[in-house]
């Protein structure tokens, strides 16, 4: 009895494999497209967009899902969702520049969406200038420990610094802006008198002490309510041409959030929140979905998994899981939570996310230098 031998080909290396059975060299680059699939979701067409986009589909041998009342006209807009290899979206698109409806713009934007850009992750170093911060609360808490770990961070390879003066851990209270300015003046005249050139960026949701960081050579804020603590935070940002790390927040409870489809939902809440930033003229902007702030575990799991549905935005996205309860090692200590974080970075890393936000420098350094380019 014959037996067939069949393994499924990991995408990205379409090329390879393909090389690999003696396929014509010649053609090769262009087969990898007919290989190379992409599933595309685009909101809110007209019915006789969706129509036409779906008609043009089947042409080319691929496929678009509409809602079912969109056939009958009984609704007036449809998300759709667009599959197909790369080649025949290539073909939908040049299409699509023929047809009417503004069509012509989508078939424009899906060859956008097509080019892939290279991406290399940076590193942000974390130091907690608090008491009670989840992970090494009160370790820096004295203005010499944290210049100590500051010089280390840096030394490690960190990209970024960013430093926090209020816990935002679960249910941590509140601090006065009087408070962090304190703890933050001596680490920022240090940082300014020994000219250290590294980004700065300060983890706080007050723009009184956005304000006075800034002033005081930060350049870039990290507001975890992403505006909605602080209603003056964007413009202070712009003030000082500044850059912001919007980072996803719900007024949803931190006991039982609740989302129908929460990448999605993430995605509208950061592209208003990027819209404000520059309607006030902030041109660095970088986003983060906000891992373990008012989401269940499981939903951190659909976000890390989905995370490349957010690249769509446009902007550099910041991750953050270091040492997180999301793990399920809350008891444990730092450096198994630091092995754990590394291993969950790994595909973050191969997945090209702009930054990770880390504790551990050094370990994290070593995981990016030790792959392949």
């Amino acid at each position: 009895m014959t037996k067939f031998v069949l393994k499924e080909i990991t995408d990205s290396y379409i090329d390879k494999e393909l090389e690999n059975i003696g396929f014509d060299a010649a053609y090769r680059n262009v087969a990898a497209n007919k290989f190379h699939y992409k599933n595309i979701k685009i909101f809110n067409l007209t019915v006789a967009q969706a129509n036409i986009l779906k008609q043009t589909a089947l042409i080319f041998g691929a496929d678009c899902a509409t809602n079912r009342n969109v056939i009958t006209g009984k609704i007036e807009l449809s998300d759709v969702i667009l599959c197909g290899s790369f080649s025949q979206l290539r073909k939908i698109a040049d299409k699509l520049k023929s047809q009417p409806f503004k069509l012509a713009i989508l078939g424009n934007d899906i060859i956008n969406f097509l080019e892939e850009k290279s991406r290399k992750t940076k590193l942000v170093g974390v130091l907690n200038i608090t008491p009670n911060s989840f992970s090494d609360g009160g370790k820096y808490l004295n203005a010499e420990a944290a210049q100590k770990h500051l010089i280390q961070l840096v030394e490690d390879g960190a990209d970024m610094i960013d430093i926090g003066a209020e816990s935002t851990k679960p249910y941590a209270e509140a601090v006065t802006a009087a408070e962090q300015i304190l703890r933050l003046k001596p680490v920022l005249e240090f940082i300014q008198k020994e000219k250290l050139e590294i980004p700065i960026s300060i983890d706080t949701r007050s723009s009184e002490v956005a304000d006075f960081a800034l002033n005081n050579g930060a350049k870039i804020i990290n507001d975890v309510s992403g505006f909605d603590y602080d209603s003056k935070m964007p413009e202070i940002v712009a003030k000082y041409q500044a850059g912001i790390i919007i980072q996803h927040s719900t007024k949803k409870t931190e006991d039982k959030p609740c989302y129908n489809n929460i990448i999605e939902e993430i995605g509208f809440k950061l592209n208003e929140k990027i819209n404000l930033a520059e309607s006030f003229g902030i041109k660095d902007i970088i986003i983060d979905p906000g891992i373990g702030f008012g989401k269940l575990r499981e939903d951190n799991f659909v976000i890390l998994d989905r995370i490349k549905e957010l690249f769509y935005l446009n902007c550099p996205i910041m991750v953050g899981i270091s040492r997180k309860s999301l793990f399920g090692i809350t008891g444990e200590d730092n450096e198994l939570k630091d092995a754990i974080s590394a291993a969950h970075s790994y595909p973050l890393i191969k997945l090209g996310i702009d930054y990770l936000r880390v504790h551990n420098v050094k370990l994290h350094k070593t995981l990016i230098n030790s792959l392949p380019m």
